[in-house]
């Protein structure tokens, strides 16, 4: 028993020092377990710096790469403009080499010119008293010459202010003919053919008065049914024919003292007539450049530089303008607000003056204000296709333009103003092709309605001035009567444009408006009155 308590003594402190042992291992392993989790982490840490290392690298390599790839292109482009301008080089010397050889072929030629130079200069030499004896007497010829011409112009310009002052003391409205020129593309033709001759399209118009410009003359020639040739001649006189030459300045030079007499205190009417296509609206509006300008802008250019010299004269000017349309027995102001006027306008007259309700009357500065208010009005006329003229007017336009001036040292006073009228083409239905469309033959009908009442209004006119006091005038029976009574009345200097095309194709229509034209101009609507009141 004895020995195997000692044994178990043994055992037990055996047992209890492997237990410390165990415990010892125990916390050991347990410190190794927590410094190897240390290591780990560290590790995890080395770990992630190094792959965010690798990633800069690799940024930085590709950036490398990339400015390599540039740095080989620019080396490329380089070699490339380096061979160019290699080549440029090689020409550029052969091209000095050629100019070498160039300069000294001139340089001869130069010399031997120099030499011709020195020879024709001593020839000149000798011969320069005769030319400067030539000369001066050229130059007196030619101040002569120039005293002449000048003298021809002022003889001119006295005898037409004699011509007209005979002209407003007969009472007659006066009337212009102007033929315009063959447009190119009424000369063009298909592609295969040849272009046509302007005789081939043009009527047979000859113009015999070479000193006064009045006379025109059309010519036919056409077969009978029994084929004999047959020739008709009409002949028209007129105030003042404009052959298709003539420009815009020609024409307005005689309508000039008309434009001016409105800063006097004249009522002035001034109106474009024709068939579509002949002109009109060329000759009165006129084109962009300074030589095409029409009647218009030269019109009131006149009108403010005549304005301006009687400031001198202590007079002091007014101006308004107003641009109105007769559409289809409508009127339309043409500088109102929108794109239709859909205000109902009513003409008003007074003993010397004709207003019209609720249209914009525009206060005028300049002229180049005017031509502004031209392009407005231009844009929102009523315009169509016929098959007289791709773009024609199928409505007549009136523009007015009215001064009022004072003179505060005198206290007179005046009123004027200048109507220019373009009126809408006169071809007849056939000639439109209007026939055809329900529009346009509306259109054309109240055209020849308002011309036709015009044509009415000069035949009771005409037999007024004949000694038929008592007969009756049909200004109402179209508003375009109506707005110009009083330019139609007497008591304005009235003026008619005709226009006529130059074809042969339009021929029956240019004996029309001839014939009109002369029944206007033999017809006598009295002597204008100067509108002056003096301050009481």
């Amino acid at each position: 028993m004895e020995s195997e308590r000692a044994k178990l003594s043994e055992l037990q402190a055996n047992h209890l020092v492997f237990s410390r042992e165990l415990a010892a291992a125990r916390s050991q392993e347990v410190s190794q377990k927590r410094e190897l989790m240390n290591f780990q982490d560290e590790l995890d840490s080395i770990k992630k710096k190094h792959t965010r290392e690798i990633a800069d690298l690799e940024v930085d390599l590709r950036k490398r790469d990339r400015k390599v790839q540039e740095l080989e292109e620019d080396l490329r482009l380089s070699a490339q403009d380096l061979s160019r301008e290699r080549n440029n080089s090689s020409i550029l010397k052969a091209t000095i080499s050629e100019q070498s050889t160039t300069h000294v072929a001139l340089k001869a030629q130069i010399n031997a010119l120099q030499a011709q130079l020195t020879a024709v200069q001593a020839s000149s030499d000798s011969n320069s008293f005769t030319a400067a004896e030539y000369r001066l007497k050229w130059e007196d010829a030619e101040r002569k010459v120039q005293q002449l011409e000048q003298d021809l112009q002022d003889a001119e310009m006295s005898r037409r202010r004699l011509h007209n002052m005979v002209q407003e003391l007969k009472g007659n409205i006066r009337v212009f003919c102007r033929v315009r020129p063959v447009l190119p593309s009424e000369l063009s033709v298909e592609l295969w053919e040849a272009p046509k001759d302007p005789s081939e399209v043009t009527a047979r118009i000859e113009y015999p008065d070479r000193l006064d410009h009045k006379e025109i003359v059309l010519n036919s020639t056409s077969e009978s049914a029994t084929g004999q040739e047959r020739k008709e001649t009409w002949q028209f006189t007129f105030d003042r024919v404009f052959e298709p030459h003539s420009t815009q300045s020609e024409v307005f030079e005689d309508i000039s003292q008309l434009a001016q007499s409105c800063v006097d205190g004249y009522n002035v009417c001034i109106f474009a007539y024709g068939q579509t296509g002949s002109g009109k609206s060329f000759t009165m509006e006129g084109g962009l450049s300074e030589s095409t300008k029409g009647m218009i802008p030269r019109a009131v250019e006149q009108v403010f530089q005549v304005a301006e010299l009687m400031k001198k004269k202590g007079w002091e000017y007014k101006m308004e303008g107003q641009f109105l349309e007769i559409y289809n027995e409508t009127i339309n102001d043409l500088l109102g607000t929108g794109e239709l006027d859909k205000k109902k306008h009513e003409i008003k007259h007074d003993k010397t003056s004709t207003r019209v309700t609720d249209v914009n009357v525009i206060p005028l500065h300049s002229s180049t204000q005017v031509q502004s208010l031209l392009s407005l009005a231009k844009s929102r006329r009523t315009v169509a296709a016929t098959l007289m003229n791709e773009r024609s007017s199928r409505s007549h336009s009136v523009f007015t333009l009215r001064i009022s001036g004072k003179n505060p040292a005198s206290g007179d006073t005046c009123e004027g103003s200048l109507n220019l009228v373009d009126l809408a083409g006169s071809e007849r239905l056939e000639k439109s092709g209007a026939g055809n469309d329900k529009d346009r033959l509306k259109e054309t009908q109240n055209i020849n309605k308002s011309l036709s009442a015009l044509g009415d209004v000069i035949a009771a006119l005409g037999e007024k001035g004949d000694g038929k006091n008592d007969k009756h005038i049909p200004y109402r029976n179209s508003k375009l009567t109506y707005l110009l009574q009083h330019s139609l009345s007497g008591n304005s200097k009235t003026l008619m444009v005709l226009n006529l095309s130059p074809l042969f194709v339009h021929m029956n229509e240019s004996l029309c408006s001839l014939r009109f034209a002369t029944k206007v101009n033999n017809t006598n609507i009295g002597t204008a009155k100067k509108i002056i009141k003096a301050s009481s």
